[in-house]
């Protein structure tokens, strides 16, 4: 899945992961455009899941 799609999908993703890790705040699932590694560190930090794992998640459920 590439960064265009997650964008469309955003909505859908952030809602899919507060069900998954119920610990995820709006804070944390702030998504703002040309930050997606900031983002992708912030999930790192609150999941203790390396990025690829987070990156993985992601793409799972945005498919």
């Amino acid at each position: 899945m590439t960064t265009l799609e997650i964008k469309g999908n955003w909505n859908t993703i952030k809602g899919k992961l507060k069900q998954k890790y119920g610990q995820l705040t709006d804070d944390d699932l702030a998504f703002v455009q040309g930050k997606e590694e900031e983002l992708l560190g912030r999930l790192q930090t609150r999941l203790g899941k390396t990025k690829e794992e987070v990156r993985s998640d992601i793409e799972q459920l945005g498919s």
